[in-house]
């Protein structure tokens, strides 16, 4: 008798049961944004290898799916799970989506008409350019499958999923030495809701999706998303 009578009192009082697709990463809802928060805790880069005070739009995505347990953070972060600088993914396009394909696939055609993003990252340029650091890295090609915003409106999910913002600015790759595809990162969830961390309103928010993307589309370098489905 009370399993029938709960959905109606919930309904009467104008309430209606929690819907945990929409509760991934509430709890960090209000945490201030600062560039690059993570690091090995070590030089080059001495920031911690977990925090919960403060995030990037890369760091929160990451932290929420890690479930802040700081192992399977670092499995995310780098390719062998081990903390290094120079091992770590720094690159969306060619090494965080690569290394943690275990995690996460492109699902955007399931959503809308796609095009391609074809992109070279030139990891060693970056490097020196920016780091000051000798590697060995070749540059890499790779195409990503993206949905332009023309067609980007309207789409619905039915569980939580990660959107990536794709770019294609000449700028960028004159001052860091590499083309770069992805501009950021954040969580689509079954609302409507894009939660992210936002540089322009300094912390994580909560933001309508389709209000999101028709202001920023008015960028003519603002190409279109791509929709990532968190497998696990």
């Amino acid at each position: 008798m009370q399993r029938v009578l709960l959905p109606i009192l919930l309904l009467l009082i104008g309430c209606t049961p929690r819907d945990s697709n929409n509760y991934i990463g509430t709890d960090l809802l209000g945490t201030q944004y600062i560039n690059n928060p993570l690091g090995e805790g070590v030089a080059p880069d001495t920031d911690p290898l977990i925090r919960f005070d403060a995030f990037d739009c890369v760091t929160f995505v990451e932290t929420v799916l890690a479930d802040k347990d700081i192992n399977k953070l670092n499995q995310i972060r780098y390719a062998d799970g081990k903390p290094n600088f120079i091992n770590r993914n720094h690159f969306i396009e060619t090494d965080w989506l690569k290394n943690n394909a275990d995690l996460i696939q492109n699902v955007s055609s399931q959503y809308a008409a796609t095009k391609t993003r074809n992109i070279l990252i030139d990891k060693k340029n970056w490097f020196k350019k920016i780091h000051n650091i000798d590697t060995d890295f070749a540059p890499q090609n790779v195409n990503l499958e993206y949905i332009p915003y023309e067609h980007a409106r309207g789409i619905k999910t039915s569980k939580p999923i990660i959107v990536l913002f794709v770019i294609d600015s000449p700028k960028i790759r004159n001052k860091i030495g590499t083309d770069l595809a992805v501009r950021h990162m954040g969580l689509l969830l079954p609302n409507g809701v894009l939660r992210h961390a936002s540089r322009r309103l300094g912390m994580v928010v909560d933001e309508d999706f389709e209000k999101y993307i028709t202001q920023i589309m008015k960028n003519k370098n603002n190409l279109g998303i791509m929709l990532m489905e968190i497998k696990k």
